[in-house]
């Protein structure tokens, strides 16, 4: 009885790995491999121009740890947001928050066209990826 119990759990310990990276690009299945990889990293501190735009991100209610916010093209012409924030916490809900908070204010605010999607890349305060969120339909 105790073999099959051991072979569970390291079968369910060797999935872990699997679901962890499943977490980090959510959304639909589609071929990436045209596009150019995105960082799994990057510094702790967000350009002027991207601590601008959060800055009047945050001055428009927007979430007060969020201190680099910079828009570029992605694949396709889909706007790519790279978002820093000194808020550790890497759960779900907080970050749903942030996505619908942050694209409501540059729809509003910035003119952003999301009608195509958008791609969004969330770093901590480490400079270590918490979220790569793919919203294209």
């Amino acid at each position: 009885m105790k073999r099959p119990v051991r072979l569970a759990a390291v079968l369910c310990t060797a999935a872990l790995p699997l679901l962890g990276a499943c977490a980090l690009d959510s959304g639909t299945a589609r071929d990436h491999s045209a596009e150019s990889p995105r960082p799994n990293a990057t510094t702790t501190v967000a350009p002027d121009s991207a601590a601008q735009l959060a800055d009047r991100y945050r001055k428009a209610s927007g979430n007060k740890d969020v201190y680099g916010i910079q828009r570029a093209d992605g694949p396709g012409g889909v706007p790519l947001l790279t978002v820093w924030t000194h808020n550790a916490v890497d759960d779900a809900e907080p970050f749903d928050r942030l996505k619908v908070s942050l694209t409501d204010y540059l729809k509003r605010e910035e003119d952003v066209d999301l009608g195509k999607g958008y791609l969004m890349d969330v770093f901590g305060p480490d400079g270590g990826i918490q979220h790569r969120f793919d919203a294209r339909p």
